[in-house]
């Protein structure tokens, strides 16, 4: 689904800033097309009777890697998520999009487009510092094979994308102060409840650990212990803490930094910094994330002299990064093995980190500079492990852990279950909750009161998700009981006592913005809607149709 240029703290990660309008519009005649991947060849079907060309398709490519690197910050083919598949999706909407511009006579001109421009430039902005386009085009644009035009097409499609929704989403705006008040009580009505909770936890003791039947929990459960492949690497890492003094005196130099904080406070305070008391308060906010990213690419400039001076060393052998480290009296560590799927548990690492350590082989052992969000990562090889299963011996304690917490779990919900059947032939004889319970050894825990637009609950801990009481009272009439309701952590029973009554001065303080949240999603599954059926008949005469339709044939 194409969306609207989002507006978040993600501006503040642009590594090229100060793009001005002048310049833009100056760039407007010169369009070198994405080449990158090689010209495209080939039949691309056809979309509204169109014949879609090379030229066609390499646009709309063009535009959505721009579209993707602005919401993910980094370009598709070198991202850990990215799908090809997924790509040609996203391509064949827009040109689907550009065929229904094309067929209402939607035409985009220059004004709409500077003025997209300006905004978007406007949020790329760091520091202060402005530089030309053509700075802008040669550092970030060309290498990706990229250019202006590519530019121009992106910021027309999300143009076009906002003046269809006005169109096709119009439905959406159709709800009656009548009906958002509706919706409103549905959301915000309380519920009065009380619950008993069976905790795993509290069953523990009463697990008993046959050897033979933790020997068969093992077996039962070989998949669940088998190890997949992992590695493990040597790093050396660049703390962005260490970057910060200097940052914030490199900056603080420049005579436009405080007009370019109160700029961007200007333009983001309000929605950016929306928890900040003060404009004072919202603009050391400001100041800090970018003194913060002025560190972070000096931090990455250290690392890459650093990585070239490693990769430089002949024969390449892993251990050259830590013996460098060691020379020039950086420190360096080794992590413990680690899986694709969760990459090391020493620290919080991006998923390039990942996918990088798994591409590392003999032949090229190192990789980086790989940019986190606290600082940089040069890594090199230490170790690879092929996928295994440990045998019983290997990891007796693990396993003796884990069958005795699906016991506990067991145990937990068989009480529950019993608890469930006795407790609704008490009530039907006339007992309260409460005594059916304390006559049943539990005790009942009275709740706060809650609604399905509740978002914590802090009262339930670990014990159930806010959701899963959320399902279980509102589809339970009041006076009434819940069937045992089944969790990892064992589950509960609840008693829903009554709908509390609504507060009117609140519903009425906050029924205006309810109204246009409500009016803006419909608005949106309006045009998603509308945009599904029309791919589901106009992407037919498309290769991208048929090869999903192979797909899905091939399914079991």
């Amino acid at each position: 689904m194409i969306g609207s240029i989002r507006k978040h703290s993600s501006w503040l990660w642009w590594i090229i800033a100060g793009l001005t309008i002048i310049s833009f519009v100056y760039f407007m005649g010169q369009a070198p097309n994405r080449n990158g991947g090689g010209r495209a060849v080939g039949d691309f079907g056809t979309i509204y009777g169109h014949t879609i060309t090379a030229q066609d398709f390499q646009r709309a490519q063009g535009a959505f890697y721009l579209y993707f690197w602005m919401r993910n910050h980094q370009w598709p083919d070198k991202s850990a998520g990215f799908n090809r598949d997924d790509m040609d999706r996203e391509v064949y909407i827009r040109l689907l999009i550009d065929g229904k511009a094309r067929q209402l006579g939607i035409h985009v001109g220059e004004d709409a487009v500077v003025a997209a421009a300006n905004d978007l430039l406007r949020s790329l902005d760091r520091g202060g510092q402005p530089v030309a386009m053509d700075k802008f085009v040669e550092q970030i644009l060309k290498p990706e094979g990229l250019g202006v035009a590519d530019l121009q097409n992106f910021l027309r499609d999300e143009i076009v994308v906002q003046q269809l929704i006005q169109v096709y989403g119009l439905p959406g705006l159709l709800v009656t102060p009548a009906e958002a008040g509706q919706l409103y009580d549905r959301d915000h009505q309380e519920v009065s409840a009380q619950a008993v909770f069976f905790t795993a936890s509290n069953y523990l003791a009463q697990v008993a650990v046959a050897p033979a039947a933790v020997a068969q929990f093992y077996t039962n459960n070989l998949a669940a212990y088998r190890e997949p492949d992992r590695v493990q690497v040597s790093y050396v890492f660049f703390n962005v803490t260490n970057y910060l003094a200097q940052a914030k005196t490199e900056l603080e130099k420049t005579n436009t930094f405080e007009q370019y904080v109160n700029s961007a406070y200007q333009q983001y305070g309000a929605t950016e910094f929306a928890d900040a008391k003060t404009p004072d308060e919202a603009k050391a906010k400001i100041r800090a994330l970018l003194y913060r990213n002025r560190a972070l690419q000096d931090a990455r400039q250290v690392a890459n002299d650093f990585a070239n001076a490693v990769f430089a060393v002949t024969p390449a052998k892993p251990e050259n990064l830590a013996a460098y480290a060691k020379q020039k009296g950086i420190g360096s560590g080794v992590t413990a093995p680690f899986s694709a799927n969760y990459g090391p548990e020493e620290f919080n690492a991006p998923a390039t980190f990942t996918k990088a350590a798994f591409e590392l082989s003999a032949d090229e052992p190192f990789a980086g500079p790989i940019v986190a969000a606290d600082g940089i990562y040069v890594i090199a090889l230490a170790n690879q492990l092929p996928s295994m299963i440990p045998t019983l011996d290997q990891i007796h304690a693990r396993v003796v852990q884990d069958f005795r917490s699906y016991s506990a779990v067991a145990l937990a919900q068989a009480a529950g279950t019993n608890f469930y059947f006795s407790a609704a032939v008490q009530m039907a004889a006339g007992n309260s909750f409460a005594k059916s319970a304390v006559a049943a050894g539990q005790s009942p825990q009275v709740l706060p009161g809650f609604s399905l637009a509740t978002e914590e609950l802090p009262e339930l801990g670990e014990r159930a998700s806010l959701n899963q009481l959320k399902q279980a009272a509102f589809t339970t009439a009041p006076g009434h009981l819940s069937t045992f309701q089944a969790n990892g952590a064992g589950g509960f029973v609840l008693f829903v006592q009554q709908l509390l009554p609504l507060d009117t001065s609140k519903k009425a303080a906050e029924l205006p913005v309810f109204t246009t949240q409500i009016r803006r999603s419909r608005q949106s599954e309006a045009f998603n809607l509308w945009l599904q059926g029309e791919a589901n008949r106009e992407l037919r005469n498309t290769p991208f149709f048929a090869k999903m339709t192979a797909g899905a044939a091939k399914q079991p």
